[in-house]
């Protein structure tokens, strides 16, 4: 088995290895926490896209998509408190001259007791730190650090610096003259966007509440802290839906959702243990209840997901910014209000790189002196880059020329690929790895009775099937209606 330090490792590596994740800028040296998709990346990430939005727009009557602009007015981010309050407390160790979240680095001390079975060590601290961070007792959360001999990774001294408030927003100017010129953000969440479309959605689509407005987009952070690779960037995306509802009943649907979106984790074959719920206990000043749902990854539980009840704040800081009312006429109550919002928000970046922890495998194959390992993502079918392979046994006898017959009529529906190099072992190893489910080889046979090998990526097992039966086989399969099902 392979150990969890041990198996991030793998999985970072496999991921530039096999097209999955660049490091941005690579030739010049990199820019720190700034990543690209590669050819296979960017069709795992589509796939996770594309199971979100059918499960939110497609199955939901009452909820619909967005896709708002990046840069907004500066008063958007005035109203939602980011201007002034989007910041986290940040400490310095004077002697590596690295910078850190003092909140994090409690936590991992917490994590260090439980692991050490210090669980009264563990909850006191883990008391303390909510109790510092709820009055913004920074000099506190420094008094933490030093009371519990927490050290700098790097130097391994405990030299810090005060706690600081950094705020995490990228800005910029936009106009033509620079005397002129105004600041403006890149959005560091896209929820603003779905609150100011809010009335245009609802006049325009009729929506009557509840309803929802979903949206997938890039958002911005300065993270001084960035690291365990894709988990915390710079430059991200996020998949959000916010749900309008009658106050009064926004428990209800807090509840329903919770229990929703988890249900959509779990649909993609993820064991249960591995998720959690934590609720948080500091709320920010507009909400009335928050929940993140974490995932165990190689390097502990950390939130993927969150749900959050976020009262009418939202709408009606944007209706006293504005000038604008932003009030919904409900007819069955003959009443005019401000709608509460549940929000919904996971890190399509997080959830891929969910993805692939829990998709890789080393496995022991073959026999006596010819056992090898292999290295496989067992993604979901649905997920995978490439749903199918087409090899032909060898270059000649007519067998490429029947296997590109075979692709051109499934690559209608499948993202397929054609590769004629190496022996057929090779062929099956290499796609093991970027977790194709379905590989089909042709040979002398399929060109006297129209049947091939189909060779299935988790059983290893292969059958002979007429070509006739390939599109069925592999749509029962790799189809999202198989997923989407689950939710129902």
């Amino acid at each position: 088995m392979i150990q969890p330090e041990e198996l991030f490792k793998k999985v970072t590596a496999h991921a530039k290895e096999y097209g999955f994740v660049f490091q941005s800028s690579e030739i010049y040296d990199g820019l720190s926490a700034v990543y690209d998709y590669g050819q296979n990346g960017s069709e795992l990430k589509n796939n996770i896209k594309a199971y979100w939005w059918q499960a939110m727009v497609q199955l939901n009557e009452n909820i619909v998509g967005i896709d708002s602009a990046i840069f907004m007015h500066p008063k958007v981010w005035k109203a939602s408190g980011h201007v002034d309050g989007f910041s986290d407390p940040m400490i310095d160790n004077k002697d590596s001259k690295k910078r850190y979240r003092a909140d994090q680095l409690l936590e991992e001390q917490i994590e260090k007791y439980q692991k050490k079975g210090k669980t009264d060590k563990a909850e006191q601290l883990e008391a303390d730190m909510n109790e510092a961070l709820n009055d913004n007792n920074l000099a506190r959360l420094l008094d933490l650090i030093v009371a519990h001999e927490i050290v700098c990774p790097i130097s391994g001294t405990r030299n810090w610096t005060e706690v600081r408030q950094f705020n995490l927003m990228f800005s910029t100017q936009m106009g033509s003259v620079a005397d002129d010129a105004d600041t403006v953000y890149l959005r560091p969440e896209t929820a603003q966007g779905i609150f100011v479309n809010f009335l245009n959605v609802q006049k325009t689509g009729r929506m009557k509440i509840p309803f929802g407005i979903a949206q997938i987009g890039k958002a911005f952070r300065n993270e001084i802290i960035a690291r365990q690779f894709i988990m915390r960037m710079r430059e991200f995306e996020q998949m959000e839906m916010q749900f309008f509802v009658r106050p009064g009943t926004e428990e209800q649907w807090y509840a329903h959702w919770k229990k929703a979106r988890l249900q959509w984790h779990l649909s993609l074959g993820t064991p249960a243990e591995k998720y959690r719920y934590h609720d948080h206990v500091k709320l920010a000043h507009y909400a009335n209840a928050a929940v993140d749902i974490e995932f165990e990854f190689p390097f502990g539980f950390k939130e993927v997901e969150g749900i959050h009840s976020r009262s009418d704040f939202d709408l009606k800081q944007h209706q006293d910014f504005s000038g604008k009312k932003m009030q919904y006429f409900d007819p069955e109550i003959n009443q005019n209000y401000i709608p509460y919002v549940i929000e919904t928000s996971i890190g399509l970046d997080r959830m891929f790189l969910l993805t692939m922890c829990n998709a890789y495998k080393e496995e022991e194959v073959g026999e006596g002196d010819k056992i090898e390992t292999r290295v496989v993502l067992a993604l979901p079918p649905q997920l995978a880059p490439i749903k199918v392979a087409i090899f032909p046994l060898t270059k000649k006898d007519g067998l490429p020329e029947k296997a590109r017959q075979i692709m051109d009529e499934l690559k209608l529906s499948f993202k397929c690929h054609y590769e004629e190099k190496d022996a057929i072992g090779k062929r099956y190893r290499r796609h093991d790895a970027i977790g194709t489910p379905f590989c089909v080889t042709v040979d002398h046979e399929s060109l006297e009775n129209d049947t091939v090998t189909i060779r299935h990526r988790d059983s290893m097992v292969q059958e002979r099937v007429s070509v006739k039966d390939l599109h069925s086989i592999i749509d029962q399969q790799v189809s999202m209606s198989s997923l989407l099902k689950k939710l129902l």
